[in-house]
């Protein structure tokens, strides 16, 4: 079993929801790929009823996201190594402990039978090891002990809740065990699919309302006045509403970007690190598409998602151009007011990516705050004098977030802590002083994603 031959992925069709499952996770660990951008691919290419593209898409995420956890239980069972056992085989065991474990509704005879005979047509040697191995599992697993909170904390929550050490040991010094459990849980809570109103088109009722008669059931978000959950899983590209550029997709804690800069019509307003577009189209919606949003991403293939998303939103505001922001950025003083949504380590959007979690490492952090640090610097004298700056991540970890703010306030004089209530909702700002300017959105507040938001203002 220790050979490392790879499986022709691309010569064969899964067979069924358990064989997507396993190419994609096959293609996750072996060829780098993104877990949500191959499930995506392999979808598009089956012929799966809904009800298998929802247990493929389940086997997936829940793999990856229990990766830990299920390589603790598989490894006292193996006489092989883990690593060292074929690719294929690996990823086949780790899917099927995942049923076993979390998986209340498939039985385990149904889910170790189906191992067993994807074994037999991917290589007939390796069914016996399989079936074997997975049994074993069944006999054993309760004898198979973690480690006490006592003892080791962070190892238990660890294993637990199946994230990396370093990282429950961040959450834990810097928010305290109670918070830092709190958000390995969430991390581990499937997301639920967020549209956001064009409100240049249509109110939010509205929205609900025709989603109600396409039978689509939808409810109103408690954190954004924009924004409506689905209550059922579907492909949102089919909706009309989707289609007709009457919403889009956006997660409730993201669109507080916007809001928070609160633009103004006629504004000239700059988005950096602007793809997909997301934030670069409600900043126009909110100007009512008056002004120009001036959107720059790095990356020139991302240039054409904004657009994109532009055009079946019907907006006519939005200008954009590739290049690092530092480079773009020119003359001092000529924008109105600034969006800085940085690039971070993404420890708020777990839930939604679970590899994100085992590609990442302690150094990543500061790796990526220097690069925060340097796009807050150059775009800060693009501002005109009285002009507002939001900064923002995707993350929950303060060397990005609360210290880079401070950091920037120490060394920028001209720039102060700028109110945020009379932007945010009053839940999100729920207990804050009325001076406070920043806010740190955990996972587990609203099931929305981990966000920080920062409103600073350039003195005039």
């Amino acid at each position: 079993m220790a050979s490392r031959r790879q499986t022709d992925l691309t010569t064969r069709k899964a067979n069924t929801a358990r064989d997507l499952a396993l190419d994609v996770l096959l293609s996750v660990e072996t060829r780098g790929a993104y877990s949500n951008l191959a499930l995506t691919n392999a979808l598009r290419h089956t012929r799966l009823d809904s009800r298998d593209v929802g247990l493929a898409t389940e086997l997936v995420y829940g793999t990856i996201g229990r990766l830990n956890t299920i390589d603790f239980y598989l490894t006292p069972l193996l006489k092989t190594p883990l690593h060292q056992l074929e690719d294929w085989v690996r990823n086949l065991l780790r899917l099927t402990v995942y049923q076993l474990m979390y998986l209340d509704r498939v039985p385990p005879f149904a889910a170790i039978n189906e191992a067993v005979e994807i074994a037999k047509r991917r290589g007939a040697k390796a069914s016996g090891f399989v079936n074997g191995v997975l049994r074993s599992f069944l006999r054993k697993k309760d004898d198979i002990k973690m480690p006490s909170r006592e003892r080791n904390w962070v190892k238990r929550i660890s294993l637990e809740h199946s994230h990396p050490e370093w990282m429950v040991k961040l959450w834990e010094t810097t928010y305290g065990r109670e918070t830092a459990e709190a958000i390995c849980i969430a991390n581990n809570v499937r997301p639920k699919v967020t549209l956001r109103v064009n409100s240049h088109r249509l109110t939010r009722d509205e929205l609900l309302q025709q989603l109600l008669d396409a039978g689509v059931q939808a409810h109103a978000s408690e954190v954004s006045p924009y924004g409506v959950l689905l209550d059922q899983g579907l492909d949102v590209a089919k909706l009309p509403a989707f289609q007709e550029g009457l919403c889009t997709v956006q997660d409730e804690s993201s669109m507080l970007v916007a809001q928070a800069l609160a633009p103004e019509k006629g504004m000239r307003v700059l988005d950096c690190c602007a793809a997909p577009g997301g934030k670069t189209t409600h900043l126009a919606e909110l100007m009512g598409d008056e002004g120009e949003v001036f959107a720059v991403d790095i990356h020139e293939h991302k240039i054409e998602l904004i657009f994109n998303v532009a055009d079946r939103l019907g907006l006519q505001s939005i200008t954009a151009q590739a290049g690092d922001i530092r480079d773009v950025v020119g003359e001092a003083g000529q924008f109105d007011s600034i969006l800085l949504d940085a690039p971070c380590s993404g420890l708020g959007v777990i839930r939604r990516k679970p590899d994100l979690k085992w590609g990442k490492v302690p150094g990543d952090i500061a790796e990526i705050a220097g690069i925060q640090r340097d796009l807050l610097h150059t775009v800060a004298g693009a501002l005109k004098p009285g002009g507002v700056l939001v900064y923002s991540t995707c993350t929950v970890a303060p060397e990005e977030n609360e210290a880079m703010i401070a950091e920037f306030l120490a060394l920028h004089p001209e720039f102060s802590g700028d109110p945020l209530q009379p932007h945010l909702p009053a839940e999100i700002m729920a207990g804050a002083s009325p001076d406070a300017f920043s806010v740190q959105i955990f996972p587990q507040q609203y099931e929305s994603d981990g966000f920080f938001i920062a409103r600073l203002r350039r003195n005039s």
